[in-house]
């Protein structure tokens, strides 16, 4: 889907229901990530997992530096706040909105949640304008395969408004109560 007001439309014509919208959510505040993955995306690569959000969170972490991550110094950016951006290392062309969880004022690095896009528009937000995603930290949903410690592998973040699947490269996997909890580097859009 190339943007909210196209969705919108499909929509308005039937050719999609409000739930089809990976940020819909009935319960109040946050985001419910309760459809049903195909195994594939848009672009019909077949991907292993998807990744989803830790348990009592709203989605996975996402670890970020700004292309310039002075500013993460320089404009005092803490928890709790807004950072809006386009993770443009990877290549993806949609903005995102991301609530801080924690700020390093030496490397730069943010540990966020991708909140959706009213989250900026309510709030004060701080735009980087393009990042790199240093990585990703969440539930593996195993669709095909699960994750293996040390491969690169295809997965799909859970709300990718492009549905398009990424690579990266498992660098921990921890058996939980709650499913598989992965860390994802070198991201990469393929």
């Amino acid at each position: 889907m190339p943007s909210c007001g196209a969705f919108v439309e499909r929509v308005t014509s039937g050719e999609k229901v409000q739930e089809d919208c990976p940020f819909f959510t009935t319960g109040g505040a946050g985001m419910s990530d309760q459809r049903a993955y195909s195994g594939s995306d848009i672009l019909g690569n077949a991907y292993d997992f998807v990744l989803t959000a830790l348990p009592g969170e709203p989605s996975a972490r996402k670890f970020i530096v700004p292309f310039r991550p002075d500013l993460v110094e320089g404009w005092d950016i803490h928890p709790g706040e807004i950072v809006t951006g386009r993770p443009a290392g990877p290549g993806c062309p949609v903005y995102h909105a991301l609530r801080v969880l924690s700020a390093n004022r030496v490397t730069g690095v943010l540990e966020c949640h991708t909140v959706g896009p009213l989250a900026a528009r309510k709030e004060k937000s701080h735009d980087v304008q393009a990042y790199h995603v240093h990585a990703f930290e969440g539930i593996a949903r195993i669709i095909a395969r699960p994750p293996v410690l040390g491969t690169r592998q295809r997965f799909l973040p859970g709300y990718c408004m492009m549905d398009l699947s990424h690579t990266a490269v498992v660098n921990m996997v921890l058996k939980k109560k709650a499913g598989i909890h992965v860390r994802l580097e070198d991201i990469r859009i393929q």
